[in-house]
């Protein structure tokens, strides 16, 4: 399993529990993801650290002094059997 944090602009998009999907966004040396549609998004991920599974679950939601955050947790074992 693989934990992933996004940051959510607004409170209440997103449940613990939720069965998200991610779409993957690429820069020159880095890739980012955004929770479908457009609910949260990764920081940038290097790309040696690729996201192998586009299906995950919301495990946990913060708010803290800089806004909402969203913990993501992803089942990567599947994908590469």
């Amino acid at each position: 399993m693989r934990r992933i944090e996004f940051k959510m602009e607004r409170p209440g998009l997103l449940q613990v529990g939720q069965k998200i999907t991610v779409t993957e966004g690429v820069l020159p040396s880095n890739y980012y993801y955004t929770i479908d549609p457009s609910l949260a998004m990764s920081p940038n991920i290097p790309l040696r650290d690729r996201l192998k599974s586009t299906e995950g679950v919301v495990v946990d939601i913060i708010e803290n002094a800089r806004g909402f955050y969203v913990t993501a947790e992803f089942d990567e074992e599947e994908v590469s059997k």
